[in-house]
């Protein structure tokens, strides 16, 4: 765990930097060209019929500073989310591997338990660290320790619910970024409703296009802020859903190829 802190923060620091580099070139050299052509468009419609209806633009909803920041934490947050379910996928391809090669109807007694273990010595250093190999290591240990099938199963148990936890304290980066995007949407309602109130001389005097621009900000932001985080929430229950079946495959995985196999006599 020590070595994977550090990695985790120079990964979500990393990505942090691709997903500003990447969403704010997107909007540099598309959105707001883009934006800025349409709002132009919409002006030259309206000087000539000020009646006239003009459909919203995807681009000027997206072309404040406040929709770019929660794209950058949404993206940030789908670097993250795939960094994880890609660590699930790895420990799942253990569950498909015979580790302790026993054969069929064979048992282990206290005296031959060390000899199952090195089948798992055997692996690489990397993959012993793993749930699985790490998991069945310890059960084994504390059966040859104990001579107690119980006290095996119950190794087994805390380091699989010791996993979820650690598993699930993890996601805290993501959990941050879910409640960040609606805080910087809420910042883009608030800076909006400022702007309109800051017209409200000239709508009193009939000229309302201060007071609907900065209404405008309002609704984008809020619009593009609750849409993200409810994105990025949906594919977060998805991961959390992916790490407890994990878990649960792996005692499940546990029980059938040692646990049962386990004689005290």
């Amino acid at each position: 765990m020590d070595k994977r802190f550090p990695f985790d923060f120079v990964y979500a620091l990393t990505t942090l930097l691709l997903a500003f580099t990447l969403v704010h070139g997107v909007y540099s050299l598309v959105i707001r060209p883009n934006a800025a052509a349409a709002l132009e468009h919409q002006r030259e419609v309206w000087a000539q019929d000020p009646m006239a209806r003009v459909p919203r633009s995807i681009w000027v909803i997206l072309h404040d500073p406040e929709p770019e920041t929660c794209w950058i934490l949404a993206v940030w947050a789908g670097f993250i989310l795939g960094y994880r379910e890609f660590l699930v996928l790895r420990e799942r391809r253990l569950l498909e591997v015979d580790l302790l090669r026993l054969a069929a109807g064979e048992v282990v007694f206290p005296d031959t338990v060390r000899d199952v273990a090195r089948q798992l010595e055997q692996l690489p250093a990397p993959v012993q660290t793993r749930l699985l190999p790490r998991t069945l290591r310890m059960s084994m240990t504390r059966f040859a320790a104990t001579r107690s099938v119980q006290h095996a199963a119950e190794a087994a148990r805390d380091e699989c619910e010791l996993e979820a936890s650690r598993l699930d304290a993890e996601l805290s980066m993501i959990r941050f970024a879910v409640w960040a995007i609606p805080a910087v949407g809420f910042v883009g309602t608030v800076r909006g409703i400022g702007a309109a109130l800051q017209e409200a001389q000239r709508a009193a005097a009939g000229d309302v296009t201060g007071v609907t621009q900065g209404l405008g900000i309002t609704f984008n932001a809020t619009l593009v802020a609750l849409t993200l985080a409810i994105t990025v929430m949906f594919f977060l229950h998805q991961l959390q859903l992916s790490q407890d079946r994990l878990v649960l495959d792996a005692k499940s995985y546990i029980d059938t190829h040692l646990i049962g196999r386990l004689r005290e006599r």
